[in-house]
């Protein structure tokens, strides 16, 4: 059975932070342990007004320590991360506006040191796969009432997010050989997270960027650490300039028993249902509101029989945040509170908005737990850019374990303390240091090992695109 959470899922998500100089910088933000990658900025191999053909390439290193451990090794861990990304992405205009796209890439992965600070990695991962290989095509002009690209179908081995990745973001845990005796290893860098496509999708996305839009999606995750779940997934979004209001349907396929934990097994049959909205209703351009509620329906299995009854668990945040355009260096602050009934299963989630989405709280997301399950969080975040290539953050996390009885006690808090400067066109570096204090230890019903007392976490990550 699975031994470690399902939830702990590191996930890359590319967004937009600012203009530097004449050039946008794009930084991939990973989840839970927060690192920022490199831009896809693609190096040209053909172009012309209809076709162009780019070559990409991505090498991220970091460096990490945590003076406890969380799977009860003594001490605490060093460990190092690395991968390497490259391959190519083109597409094709048509005369009539249509156009087919694709990408290839591949992903060369490796862990050394003690492994990381909850057992996933050892030190020795070493693995090189094709992560990405997709074709797609869009419809151009073709279906007016549907807008621009009004149609766009694709297949492969790819990314899916929706919404802002509550539920569904990509497939991204990446264990080494620690968990199961290694039949769970997909190539270590488990921070860094290089993997996250799923192995086989089939989406097809209708309407424009405004009005009535729908996703309709088959996945099918190839990571044994998701049991290698299948998943029928549709979407109905409204978008105006006030926000977006969107509802979200997922129906649980398949799941491989060999590597399911009982949450897992449930998968098979589940059906979810969600409501969410982001935007400012039209009140003010630096207010940001976001919510989304789901709920859950599903089997009961324990040791891995399915047992009589069902369970409907629920998950929810509701979050609001102000950007202080006018003020010197931009300050944001925004505050959070989610909740995650006990057996929630939160699937596929990940970062999609920068640390703490949704992978909450450096240390908690990655090593200590909890994993978005049996638990309430409030979150409080503050960040400035004192230049127009550097963001300093500060995240604070209050964790609240809702049902003890038979599981451990994870209360406890976070501060997150981080620094995001984007160097040149080419080349970021982010720093951050962690202070995590548990309410309890490994010794009275927590995780953390030899005391309760206040674990210091550090990384320094460094990504490089060509």
């Amino acid at each position: 059975m699975l031994v470690v959470s399902n939830n702990t899922i590191k996930i890359i998500k590319l967004i937009e932070v600012r203009n530097v100089g004449n050039k946008r910088i794009y930084l991939a933000t990973l989840v839970a342990l927060g690192l920022f990658c490199a831009p896809l900025q693609a190096y040209t191999l053909y172009k012309d007004d209809q076709t162009n053909l780019n070559a990409d390439v991505q090498a991220v290193f970091g460096m990490f320590n945590s003076r406890k451990n969380y799977d009860g090794r003594s001490g605490g861990s060093t460990w190092r991360e690395g991968f390497i990304k490259y391959g190519v992405n083109g597409d094709h205009r048509f005369t009539n506006s249509m156009q087919i796209y694709g990408t290839l890439n591949w992903v060369s992965s490796a862990t050394w040191g003690d492994g990381d600070a909850a057992g996933n990695t050892i030190g020795d991962e070493r693995i090189t796969k094709i992560e990405d290989v997709f074709i797609g095509w869009r419809s151009g002009n073709i279906f007016t009432a549907l807008g621009d690209d009004g149609v766009d179908v694709s297949f492969g081995r790819q990314v899916i997010t929706i919404g802002d990745g509550f539920l569904i973001n990509d497939d991204g845990p990446n264990l080494g050989k620690g968990p199961m005796d290694g039949k769970l290893n997909r190539g270590g860098a488990y921070y860094l997270a290089a993997r996250h496509a799923f192995d086989k999708t089939a989406v097809v996305r209708l309407g424009g960027q405004k009005g009535l839009r729908s996703d309709l999606i088959w996945l099918k995750s190839d990571n044994r650490a998701q049991a290698n779940t299948g998943l029928l997934i549709g979407t109905l979004e409204y978008v105006v300039d006030l926000g977006t209001l969107g509802f979200t349907y997922i129906h649980g396929r398949n799941v491989d028993k060999k590597y399911a934990s009982d949450m897992q097994l449930a998968r098979d049959g589940m059906n979810v249902y969600s409501i969410r909205g982001v935007g400012n209703l039209g009140i003010h351009k630096d207010l940001n509101l976001s919510f989304e509620y789901a709920k859950q329906h599903k089997d009961r299995y324990t040791d891995g029989q399915k047992i009589s009854g069902k369970d409907n668990e629920t998950a929810w945040y509701a979050e609001a945040g102000w950007t202080f355009s006018e003020v010197p260096w931009s300050p944001n602050i925004s505050y959070r509170y989610s909740r995650y009934s006990s057996q929630w299963d939160s699937l596929f989630n990940g970062l999609s908005r920068g640390y703490g989405t949704w992978f909450q709280g450096e240390v908690a997301a990655n090593y200590a737990g909890p994993y978005n399950s049996n638990t309430s969080i409030q979150h409080v975040a503050f960040k400035v850019t004192p230049l127009e290539n550097v963001t300093v953050g500060a995240l604070y996390f209050d964790f609240n374990t809702l049902h003890k009885k038979n599981n451990l006690n994870l209360d406890a808090q976070e501060l997150d303390l981080f620094v995001d400067w984007a160097v040149n066109d080419h080349l970021v570096i982010s720093p951050l240091i962690g202070l995590y204090n548990p309410k309890k230890s490994e010794k009275n019903g927590g995780n953390q090992v030899s005391s309760s007392g206040t674990n210091v976490y550090s990384q320094l990550v460094m990504a490089v695109s060509f």
